[in-house]
C-alpha cells in the first residue's frame, strides 16, 4: 500500500470501491454509513446517479444485442477519476506539488490543487450526460453505431505495412511509461481502457535497473546481470509489446578503460556512439537481449533503437546545459578525417580552398565542436553537418545489425522527434529520411499544439488561423509515408495531449479526437500516448512523489495538466481509437492513394539555410485542403520508388542541391516526367557554388516560372498540372475566412459510391457543399450515425465526418 492511500480512503468513504478493505466496511453501522454518504461531494453523488442510468441503460441495451464496448470505457473511466478526485481532495499537498513543479501553473498551485478534485468531478458529470444522450439515441434507433473492433492483446500480428488483428487492419493504443512498479499483469493498468501494450521504456531515465535495455547489462568480466536480465526475460508473453534500447548511462567500468566515452555524449545517449568500446559493449547486449525476445509478443511491435536521438552540435544551442556535444572525441574526430578525404576524393586542394585552410594532409584536419552557427552556408558547415548525420546513421545501421545477426525478422523503429525534420535547424546529426529507410518501421513521436505555447518567446501563430497546429502532424507524417509508404509507422511517445510546451487543464475533446483521427488517417498505425501516471489507488506513480530531481526537468512538471487530471480527455482517446478500430479497413483505403503531387525535398539546402522547413511548409499549407493527399520526393525516392505514383514535383525553395539530386530530377524527366522549378532552385552545389547544368525537358515536361512567382503562383500551376487527378468528390467550403481549414480526402469504391472523410480545422463552423466532378446529385450517409445527410451541411470546429457518398 502506497504512503498517501489510508488518508485518501478516509476521505473518499470506505464504501466507494477505492480498494481498501471490505472487512472494515461490513463493521460500519447503519448511522457509520448514512455519515459516510453524506460527506460524499454533491458532485459525486450526481455521478453516481448518472452512472446508475448508464448501467441500467447499457444493460437495456445489451439485451437488443447493442455494442456497449464505448459504455464500458466511459463507465471504467467515470469510476476511475471519481476516485482519482477523492484523492487528490485527501492529498492537496501533494497536488499542490505537482502543480508547483510546471513554471505555467506555478504561481497558482494553491488554488488549482484545491478545486481540481471538483473539476475532475465535473468533468465526470459531463462525458456520462453526453454518454447517456447518445446511448438513448442508440436505442430509440436514432442512430446505429458500428461494434467496436477491439484490439486482441494477445493476438495482433505486424503485417507488410499494418498491423492486422482477426483479418482486419487494428490501431494499438496505449500510454507511454505507465507507472512504474506495477507488475504487467495489473488490470487495473493494462486493459481495453487504458491499453494493454507490454513494453520495456517504462523508466524515463534509469541508472541502472528497469526493463528498458540498458548498458548496465553487461559486467566488466563479459557476463550478463543475471538480475537485469530477469527483469526482461520475466515479461509475461501474453501481450504484444515492444523494448527499448536505453542508451543514456554507461557503467563506470568502461568510463575507466575508455576516458573519452562521454565525450560527444547527447541529452539522452550518454556515450560517444564513435567510441569502440562502447560499440562492443552494446554489441554484446544487443546479441543477447535479441537472441532472448527472439519470436516473443512483446516485441511485435519492434525494438526502439533510441529514445529521442539528437546530437545538436551548434555552439549555444539548448541542449549545451546538458553537456551535448561540447567537445568530439579522437575517435570521432578521425572518423570524420576519413569522410572527408572520401568525399574530397583524396583532394586535399579542394577542401583547403572549400574551408580556406592550408591543411598539410587529411589526417591533420582540425575543427571547433560545438560549431558557430554563423558560419552557415559554408563549406565547412555542410561538411559537418552531413557527416554528423551519416555517423549517426552509421550507429544505427550497427545497432540493427547486430539484433538482425541474431534475431533475423526482428522489427526495429527509432523515437525520431519530429522536430529534426520540421524544424529549420539541421545541425542535430539526424537524417529523417535515411533512419526511416534503415529501419523495418517507422518510428516517431509526433506531437501537436491543442492551444497556445506555455513557454515564453515561443510562437503560437498558427492559432490565428487554426485551432491547433495540424500541420506540425500533417506535414511530418506526409513526408515519412512518402520515404516508406510500406512500413508500419509507430508513434511511441505521442504528444498530442501534453508537452514541455503545451498543456491545457481543460483541453477539448474536440481537439482530441481530430488530432488523433487526423494522424490515423495520414499514417500512424499505432501510439502511446504521454502519459498515464495514475497508480490504482489515484496517487501519482512511484516516481512523481516525494521530492524530484530529474535529469531532465521537463519530467517534474509533466503530471500538471496532463490528462492524469482529465477525464474527458482520457476518456476521448480510448473513444476516438475505439471508432478508429471500428472503421480500420476505410482508414487504410483512405490513407493508401496515390499522392498525385510531390514537392521536391533536398538535405543540401535544409543544412545550409535558416528558413527550408519555414518557407516550404507555407507552399505545403496552401495544397493541403484541396481534397488530396500531399507527397514529397527526394533523390532516394526517385532512384528507388515506381515514378509512376505520382504526377508531377514541384521544386521550390532548394537553391543548394548536390550533383546527385539534380542528376536524379534529370532522371525523372528524362523518363517522361513533370517538374515545376522556381527561378531560385538548383543553382548551386552543396557547397554555395554555381552550377552551370540546367534541367533539360527530354521526354517529360518542364515548367520554368519567372523570377516574380509567389506562392499562390506555384499553387495555381501545380494544379493545373494534377487536374486529372483531382477528387471526383469536391467541397466547396465557406467558413467566413479568407482561407480553407477544411480538408478531405475520397476513395471511389466498386460499387461506385465514394468513400469520403472531411476534417476542419479551423475556428469557425464551416458551411459545405458537396458535390460530384460529374454534376450528378448526391445520396449522403454519414457512417459514424448511419443516417442520412444534405449535401449541404455544417461542420464545427475540429470536426470529423466519414461519409459515404453515392450519385443518384
Amino acid at each position: 500500500m502506497k504512503r498517501h492511500f489510508l488518508g485518501a480512503c478516509i476521505a473518499s468513504a470506505l464504501l466507494l470501491s477505492t480498494g481498501c478493505s471490505q472487512s472494515i466496511e461490513t463493521q460500519k453501522t447503519s448511522s457509520q454509513a448514512a455519515q459516510q454518504s453524506d460527506a460524499i461531494s454533491p458532485l459525486e453523488q450526481e455521478a453516481r446517479a448518472k452512472l446508475a442510468t448508464l448501467k441500467s441503460m447499457m444493460d437495456e441495451a445489451r439485451a437488443k444485442n447493442i455494442d456497449v464496448t464505448r459504455e464500458e470505457t466511459l463507465v471504467w473511466f467515470s469510476e476511475q477519476f471519481i476516485k482519482f478526485a477523492n484523492w487528490d481532495e485527501a492529498n492537496p499537498e501533494a497536488i499542490e506539488a505537482a502543480f508547483g513543479y510546471e513554471r505555467y501553473y506555478a504561481p497558482n498551485k494553491a488554488e488549482l490543487a484545491a478545486t481540481l478534485p471538483d473539476f475532475e468531478r465535473t468533468k465526470v458529470n459531463e462525458i456520462l450526460e453526453k454518454g447517456i444522450a447518445v446511448l438513448e439515441q442508440v436505442l430509440r434507433g436514432e442512430i446505429k453505431r458500428r461494434p467496436v473492433n477491439k484490439v486482441d492483446w494477445q493476438g495482433t500480428k505486424a503485417g507488410d505495412n499494418m498491423f492486422v488483428s482477426h483479418g482486419k487492419p487494428i490501431f494499438p493504443y496505449d500510454y507511454f511509461s505507465k507507472t512504474v512498479g506495477q507488475p504487467l499483469t495489473n488490470t487495473d493498468i493494462y486493459n481495453d481502457h487504458l491499453g494493454a501494450l507490454y513494453h520495456g521504456g517504462e523508466n524515463l531515465y534509469p541508472v541502472d535497473h528497469d526493463r528498458a535495455i540498458n548498458s548496465f547489462l553487461l559486467k566488466e568480466d563479459g557476463t550478463f546481470d543475471q538480475a537485469l536480465l530477469k527483469e526482461l526475460t520475466d515479461i509475461p508473453d501474453t501481450n504484444i509489446g515492444f523494448l527499448y534500447y536505453w542508451i543514456m548511462g554507461i557503467p563506470e567500468w568502461v568510463e575507466k578503460q575508455e576516458p573519452e566515452v562521454r565525450k560527444g555524449r547527447s541529452l539522452f545517449t550518454g556515450f560517444d556512439i564513435d567510441n569502440p568500446l562502447a560499440r562492443d559493449v552494446w554489441g554484446k547486449i544487443i546479441r543477447k537481449t535479441g537472441e532472448l525476445t527472439k519470436g516473443k509478443k512483446v516485441t511485435e511491435l519492434g525494438f526502439v533503437l533510441a529514445n529521442e536521438p539528437h546530437w545538436f552540435a551548434e555552439k549555444d544551442f539548448w541542449t549545451a546545459p546538458f553537456h551535448e556535444m561540447t567537445s568530439i572525441s579522437s575517435y570521432t574526430l578521425n572518423k570524420f578525417r576519413s569522410w572527408l578525404e572520401h568525399k574530397y576524393a583524396g583532394d586535399l586542394a579542394e577542401l583547403n580552398a572549400n574551408w580556406k585552410t592550408n591543411f598539410a594532409s587529411f589526417s591533420e584536419v582540425t575543427i571547433e565542436i560545438p560549431i558557430d552557427s554563423a558560419l552557415q552556408g559554408q563549406p565547412i558547415w555542410y561538411d559537418w553537418s552531413r557527416y554528423n548525420m551519416d555517423r549517426s546513421t552509421d550507429w544505427f545501421t550497427y545497432v540493427q545489425n547486430e539484433l538482425h545477426s541474431v534475431n533475423p525478422d526482428a522489427d526495429t523503429h527509432i523515437k525520431i522527434m519530429p522536430r529534426m525534420f520540421m524544424d529549420n535547424v539541421r545541425s542535430g546529426g539526424i537524417d529523417t529520411e535515411a533512419l526511416a529507410e534503415l529501419t523495418t518501421m517507422v518510428g516517431h513521436d509526433a506531437k501537436s499544439l491543442g492551444s497556445k505555447n506555455i513557454r515564453p518567446g515561443k510562437s503560437s501563430k498558427w492559432l490565428e488561423k487554426y485551432a491547433y497546429y495540424w500541420g506540425y502532424v500533417a506535414m511530418f507524417h506526409d513526408f515519412m509515408e512518402s520515404v516508406a509508404p510500406d512500413k508500419i509507422n509507430v508513434n511511441s511517445e505521442s504528444h498530442f495531449l501534453s508537452s514541455g510546451q503545451w498543456r491545457d487543464l481543460d483541453t477539448r475533446t474536440s481537439y482530441v479526437r481530430s488530432v488523433y483521427w487526423l494522424a490515423t488517417l495520414l499514417g500512424m498505425d499505432a501510439n502511446t500516448g504521454w502519459f498515464w501516471a495514475r497508480d490504482p489507488d489515484g496517487s501519482p506513480e512511484d516516481r512523481l512523489e516525494g521530492e524530484l530531481d530529474f535529469f531532465d526537468p521537463g519530467l517534474a512538471g509533466a503530471y500538471a495538466g496532463s490528462n492524469n487530471m482529465q477525464p474527458h480527455v482520457t476518456n476521448e482517446v480510448t473513444q476516438v481509437m475505439f471508432d478508429l478500430n471500428s472503421f480500420s479497413e476505410e482508414i487504410i483505403e483512405l490513407r493508401e492513394q496515390p499522392r498525385p503531387l510531390r514537392m521536391f525535398y533536398s538535405e543540401t539546402t535544409a543544412i545550409n539555410t535558416d528558413d527550408y522547413m519555414t518557407k516550404s511548409y507555407a507552399l505545403y499549407e496552401s495544397l493541403f485542403f484541396e481534397g488530396f493527399p500531399m507527397g514529397f520526393v527526394t533523390k532516394n525516392i526517385i532512384e528507388k520508388q515506381d515514378n509512376a505514383q505520382w504526377d508531377t514535383v514541384v521544386v521550390y525553395n532548394n537553391p543548394y542541391v548536390s550533383d546527385a539530386e539534380f542528376a536524379a530530377l534529370q532522371s525523372y524527366l528524362n523518363t517522361g516526367g513533370t517538374i515545376i522549378v522556381d527561378a531560385q532552385s538548383l543553382s548551386l552545389n552543396e557547397y554555395g557554388q554555381k552550377r552551370s547544368d540546367k534541367l533539360v525537358a527530354a521526354k517529360g515536361k518542364l515548367v520554368q516560372l519567372p523570377d516574380e512567382a509567389n506562392i499562390t503562383d506555384i499553387k495555381q500551376r501545380a494544379l493545373a498540372e494534377v487536374a486529372d487527378a483531382m477528387p471526383e468528390v469536391m467541397i466547396k467550403e465557406d467558413n467566413g475566412e479568407a482561407f480553407k481549414t477544411t480538408t478531405w480526402r475520397s476513395v471511389k469504391q466498386a460499387d461506385g459510391s465514394y468513400l469520403v472523410n472531411i476534417l476542419n480545422v479551423g475556428h469557425n463552423t464551416a458551411q459545405l457543399d458537396l458535390s460530384l466532378a460529374n454534376g450528378k446529385p448526391v445520396t449522403i450517409t454519414n457512417m459514424m450515425t448511419s443516417n442520412p445527410m444534405d449535401s449541404h451541411f455544417e461542420l464545427e470546429s475540429e470536426g470529423v465526418l466519414l461519409l459515404s457518398v453515392s450519385a443518384q
